[in-house]
């Protein structure tokens, strides 16, 4: 059996995103444009460490999917059609070490605090590790990606999301951080695959219709040909439905 490793955060990053509905899955799949912006810890020369380092465009930043507890051998992307993958073809945050790894572009560097554009880091991520991105060394634009190549991840939508009156009351009414976090998912999710998926938490409900989770929230739709119309929306345990 091998060593254990002591590995210690450099510092945290502060981003809009509370929750993983609200973060994008990469930080080029963003829809609107964030800012996070990482601190790393005192007494650490770390001022010096980061010198020069304002001068490349993109960075590294290896950190810790620190809400994880567990990892599986096998996993269903959200973009993988149906089929289960082995867990290191993904960028599945379960992993037996969850360690992450984002490209994000670098704004600026003001003594410990570097500021980046569109993290898909949840807020109080600890941070690892920083490298520079090298374009000579690590583009490689023929390269295949494998099964992700045959998806829909780098499609654009299928569907058209609309929202019946009553939903979009029902939205106005939640805590903005909420509704941002539970509309912007939903919108991206049905947009591209809204057929009854286990992990994307979505199951038939009667012979016309289908149910999503989101949060404690549950979405009623039906799909129109290539239109997804959201019908109804109520929290999980108001009609019996549990959690």
């Amino acid at each position: 059996m091998q060593a254990k490793l002591d590995i210690h955060p450099i510092g945290v990053v502060r981003t809009p995103f509370k929750s993983k509905y609200a973060a994008p899955r990469q930080p080029a799949s963003a829809s609107e444009k964030s800012v996070g912006v990482i601190t790393l810890n005192e007494h650490s020369n770390f001022e010096q460490a980061l010198e020069d380092l304002a001068e490349f465009d993109y960075i590294w930043v290896i950190f810790w999917f620190h809400k994880n507890k567990n990892w599986k051998p096998k996993v269903l992307p959200p973009h993988g059609g149906r089929t289960k993958r082995g867990l290191f073809s993904t960028r599945s945050p379960h992993r037996p070490n969850p360690i992450g790894l984002s490209l994000c572009k670098l704004i600026d560097i003001k003594g410990r605090t570097i500021r980046i554009e569109n993290p898909d880091m949840l807020d109080g991520t600890p941070i690892l590790d920083i490298k520079p991105y090298i374009p000579h060394a690590e583009s490689r634009p023929g390269a295949r990606a494998g099964w992700i190549d045959g998806s829909n991840e780098q499609s654009p939508p299928l569907y058209r999301v609309l929202f019946a009156a009553d939903v979009k009351k029902v939205l106005q009414a939640m805590d903005p951080e909420e509704r941002l976090e539970v509309e912007s998912y939903l919108s991206g999710l049905l947009s591209r695959d809204p057929h009854p998926h286990v992990y994307r938490r979505i199951k038939k409900f009667d012979k016309t219709s289908s149910i999503v989770a989101v949060k404690r929230w549950r979405f009623l739709f039906t799909i129109e040909g290539t239109t997804v119309r959201v019908d109804d929306a109520f929290k999980s345990k108001e009609k019996g439905l549990g959690t």
